[in-house]
Order: C-alpha cells, then structure tokens, then sequence
C-alpha cells in the first residue's frame, strides 16, 4: 500500500498523507510518521527483505515475468535443458547422414489448461568430420504447460565403436597383425576404408615394436572442409611362432647373430 502511494502522491504522499478526495478511507490519508526502524520501512516499503525475490524460483533458477509484472497473469519459468547422447558410426561420420528422432512432449490444447501427448520427429543432419561432443539444439521443444517456457532438446554426438578403425580427431588408426617374418622380410597390407576402397600398403621397413606406417590423406573429413581429410596411421601386432625346431633356430641364430 504504502508503495502504491508513493508511487503516486510521492514522498509528500508519505509524509502529509494522500488529499482527502482521494482518501476514501485509506488508512494512509493520515501522514506517514517515520519509526526510526529503516529496515521496517523497507519491508512494509517492499513487502519483504529482498526487492527481486519475485523474480527467483524457490530453487534459485530465474523466473520470467509476462507484460503485467508479478501481479499479473503469474510467472512464466524456464525448464531446465534436456541433453540426450547422439550415437553415430564412423561410416556416417565420414559421409554425413540424416538422422530422424521420435520424441514424445506434452503439448498445451487450445483452451490453455489441458495438455496431450503427441509425437514429433526431429531432423538432424550430420555432416561429414562432426567429431565426438558436437551438440545439436532443438529450442523450446521440451513439454509444455501452463506458464512454462518448454526446454532446449540438446543432442551431443557420441561416436560407435568400430571394427577396425580407431579415431584420434582427424586421424584414422589401424593395427594390423603381421608374422614375425613378414616384419622381417617385408609385405603389403590391405586396407579396407570407410568409404568402401582398397588400399595396398607396402612395408618395405623392417618392422619393430614401435614401428608405424602413415598413409597421408586416408583419415576422416575435416568438418570445415571435407575435401580435406586427416591421416592413417598402421600400427602393427607381430605375431611370434609358438615353437621352432632345432634347425630353424640355428639357422636363425646363424642369420641373425651379428
């Protein structure tokens, strides 16, 4: 009350009281005697400690006042984000695809207090390099309600495991089981790629335990500029004969003694 008369009449209103053709029987058509007590002036001033309290859900999340203020046609308050996991294979990480997601949200009917479940597909078109952690938002496609803001739908990419491949940013790892004698004397890999072609990798290099081999240009599509693309790195298991005879390792240790 004592707000509203200031709002009006001014500081005077307080002190002399409001004009007697406005008084009506307002208790505050008496002057206003100040009590000595700032903070009682406050409170009976504010109607409570804290001015922005109407403007802060019990939970300390911000509440959005509709054209009206507080006292109108009540709060409207912001559901919190909705963050779903997006899993998608190397293979349309590496081309880009189309992804179609059903949700089903509560939507408000036309006479504003009654609401229904319906079903929506959400569209997302992933392009060719998205990497782990790309988000993709859909806003206020959460449920509605009745002075509710529907929540942001935020989906995150997350990469499948694959078969083969092993993805490090840009670049494509690959390991690759060899003999012990084709570490020592030579070979040449085939590798299948994500688009479907076959490489053939010569190991020319005498293949050690730390040993790799890169093939520039055969990793994944830069999500900048697809025409460009990371690299393939081999790396190699060799795999050791269980047992050898007695002739094969004096003829190894022969040859390979120095």
């Amino acid at each position: 009350m004592k707000k509203g008369i200031y709002d009006k009449f001014g500081e005077e209103g307080l002190k002399g009281g409001i004009p007697l053709e406005y008084a009506s029987g307002n208790p505050w058509s008496v002057g206003y005697v100040f009590h000595n007590n700032p903070e009682r002036v406050f409170r009976e001033f504010f109607g409570g400690d804290n001015p922005f309290a109407e403007f802060f859900a019990e939970d300390g999340s911000e509440v959005l006042l509709p054209f009206g203020g507080p006292r109108g046609r009540g709060a409207l308050r912001r559901d919190p984000p909705i963050v779903r996991d997006l899993y998608v294979s190397l293979e349309d990480l590496f081309h880009g695809c189309t992804k179609k997601i059903k949700i089903s949200r509560r939507v408000m009917n036309e006479d504003g207090q009654t609401s229904t479940i319906r079903d929506k597909i959400l569209t997302i078109d992933v392009q060719p390099g998205w990497q782990r952690g790309t988000r993709v938002t859909f806003e206020k496609e959460g449920d509605q309600g009745p002075n509710i803001i529907p929540a942001d739908i935020t989906f995150v990419v997350q990469e499948k495991l694959h078969p083969r491949f092993k993805r490090i940013e840009n670049n494509l790892l690959y390991v690759a089981s060899i003999s012990l004698a084709k570490a020592l004397t030579g070979c040449t890999l085939d590798v299948w790629t994500l688009d479907g072609r076959l490489l053939n990798i010569p190991i020319n290099d005498i293949v050690d335990p730390k040993y790799y081999k890169k093939v520039p240009g055969e990793g994944m599509p830069l999500a900048q500029d697809p025409q460009r693309k990371g690299d393939l790195y081999i790396y190699f298991d060799i795999l050791f004969p269980k047992r050898l005879s007695p002739e094969v390792k004096k003829l190894l240790r022969s040859v390979l003694q120095p």
